[in-house]
Parts: structure tokens; sequence; C-alpha cells
């Protein structure tokens, strides 16, 4: 409970898949389950108009939702957020939706007839785990499935690659034009400085290095992949296979290079996670 909780699970995007499936899944539950009892309160009115006004709570009560995923995002970034602490985050979400729902069927009784506030929020609470758990757990089930997919096909990638390890790889620059072709095993990094990239290599057992101008993103996209090639920074990428040491400072991770004339490469947290999927492979 106190390891940390994966990064699929407040990365913004998957935040934004949970809300979306999470607020269909409720509005599927509200519509067929119809929990206390809710289409007898209205009786005169059509099947239509129901689903509409249904949809209309469920879309305000996934406000809670939504507010709390925006708070989780912003948090994650300053703060690791540990199992425990995620288990009270989300029973802090079913409490809140269960109070909103709650006031909602205190302050419009059905008939006017008015219930046991306390009983309301029990049948509130039920309903409302179960409209939240049951597609929170399928989410997470889906994302881990996705995680695990994306890096046992890294793990092939990487093999495949490992066979050309020693063949030329190629830079062109912006417009395609090839520039300069550099045998990986030489390749020691990558450093972005605008809409510049200075690649540093050896040769002839010296240091060496070459400006072309192409994108740090577009190399990411084109040359990464099936290489020991992986993006640690915005401003850098590293061959791995040069990495002697990794170092955790004060202010965060780096990287020492297997030669001496090169600096420390830093690791950022944005690209902390993909790296260290990298990084784990070469560990083994």
């Amino acid at each position: 409970m106190d390891n940390k909780i994966p990064a699929y699970l407040y990365e913004k995007r998957n935040s934004v898949k949970t809300i979306l499936f999470t607020a269909l899944f409720a509005l599927l539950f509200i519509n067929l389950f119809q929990p206390f009892g809710s289409r007898d309160w209205y009786p005169g009115v059509s099947d239509i108009k129901y689903f509409a006004f249904s949809s209309l709570i469920i879309l305000t009560g996934m406000l809670v939702v939504v507010i709390s995923r925006m708070i989780l995002t912003t948090y994650s970034k300053k703060r690791d957020v540990l199992y425990w602490q995620y288990a009270v985050w989300i029973l802090c979400e079913v409490v809140a939706m269960a109070i909103f729902y709650t006031l909602f069927a205190k302050f419009f009784p059905k008939d006017g007839i008015e219930r046991d506030i306390s009983e309301i929020f029990r049948q509130s609470l039920i309903n409302t785990a179960l409209v939240l758990l049951l597609p929170y757990a399928i989410t997470w089930l889906y994302f881990s499935w996705k995680e695990k997919s994306a890096l046992l096909e890294e793990i092939e990638q990487e093999k495949s690659g490992e066979s050309r390890a020693k063949t030329l790889i190629a830079f062109p620059d912006e417009k395609g034009d090839l520039k300069i072709s550099i045998m990986m095993e030489n390749l020691l990094y990558i450093e972005s400085a605008d809409n510049y990239a200075t690649i540093y290599y050896l040769n002839k057992s010296g240091l060496s290095q070459f400006m072309l101008r192409n994108s740090l993103k577009w190399m990411e996209e084109h040359l990464v992949n099936g290489t020991p090639l992986v993006r640690c920074h915005r401003s850098y990428i590293v061959n791995m296979d040069k990495v002697k040491i990794l170092k955790k400072i004060k202010g965060g991770i780096v990287l020492e290079l297997d030669d001496e004339r090169t600096p420390d490469i830093p690791v950022s947290k944005t690209y902390y996670e993909s790296f260290m999927r990298k990084f784990s492979h070469y560990s083994l």
C-alpha cells in the first residue's frame, strides 16, 4: 500500500477516458437498474423525458469525479500518489457523490413524502459505489492490459533491434535530406537546442558532435523504436548501451555515460516512467 500507483491511473488522457466511461456506465445503470425505484417517482413522464432527466442528474453528479480527477492530476505532478492515498481518494469520491444524490432525493422527494435521510444516504452510498467502482475496475484492468501489451511490444522491438545494433543509423534534417549516418555502437546521446539537434558520437577514439536542423520529437517517433535509444528529457535522447551509472540526486535522476568527456544526462519526471521501463529491461 506504500508503493506508488502506476502512472496510467492519473494520466490526463486516461483520466478523461475513465470519466467518459463512468458517465456512460452510470447513465445505463440508472436507466436499467433504476435505483431507489426512481422510475416510479414520475409515472406520468415518458421514457424519453425520464432518460433526459436522469442524464442531467448523472452529468451533474459526475462533476464530483471531474473535479476530483483534475485535482489528482495536478497533485500527481508535484508528489507521488501511493496506493493507500488513492484508495482514500476513491472513497472520498464515493462519499461526495452519495451526499450529492442524498441531497437531491431529500429536496425532491417522491410524491412529496419525506424519507429518513440516513436511509437515503445508505442506499445512495451503495448505488454510488456500484456506479463508480465497477467502471473504475474495468478501466483499470484495460489500462493495465494496454500498459503490459506496450511493454511486451517494446521488449520485442528491442530484441529485434539488438541484431541491428551495429548498423548505421541515418539522421536526416527536417526536409528529409540525409546529413549524417553513425554506427549505433558509436552514438552517445542527442541534445536539442531550439530547432536544432546536436549528435554526440565517438569518432576515431575522439568525441565528436554534429548539428542538424531537426527536432527530438521527430527522432523519437522515427529512430527510437527497436533501438537502444530512449528519450529521457525534453532536451535529450540517450543511447542506453552507453549508460554506465544511473544516479539519484537531490534534483532527480542523472545518467553517467561510459565516456568521461560527456556530461551527466538528466532524466525528467515527464519521461521517467517510459525511461525506467526501458532501463529495467537493460538491467535484467
